[in-house]
């Protein structure tokens, strides 16, 4: 299995328009051959002291892979690439954190 963390940091004021692309985005990505999780998160609020928050402008996409074929086949997914053209004039940063379960 393969873990995703990505951390998309919009433009200020677009971290809204970015999530509503994105779920809209969420079934086909579900869809696929070896998704198994996908999903955005943003900071608790409230929450204990111990949180770092990413702040307003911040969402993280939770993912799981059966394999990092199928990680690479959604990297490619047409409807990949039409989301990402949709937001990319919005997103100030993004980070992704490819992970192995140990």
């Amino acid at each position: 299995m393969i873990h995703v963390i990505a951390v998309i940091t919009a433009k200020p004021g677009k971290r809204d328009d970015i999530l509503k692309h994105f779920r809209a985005n969420v079934p086909a990505v579900r869809a696929e051959k070896g998704c198994i999780e996908y999903g955005a998160a943003i900071d608790a609020d409230p929450a204990p002291q111990m949180q770092t928050k990413y702040g307003p402008d911040t969402f993280i996409a939770v993912e799981k892979w059966e394999s990092m074929d199928a990680l690479k086949a959604h990297a490619g997914a047409p409807h990949m690439a039409t989301y990402a053209a949709k937001v990319k004039d919005m997103i100030a940063s993004r980070v992704i954190h490819i992970l192995a379960p140990v």
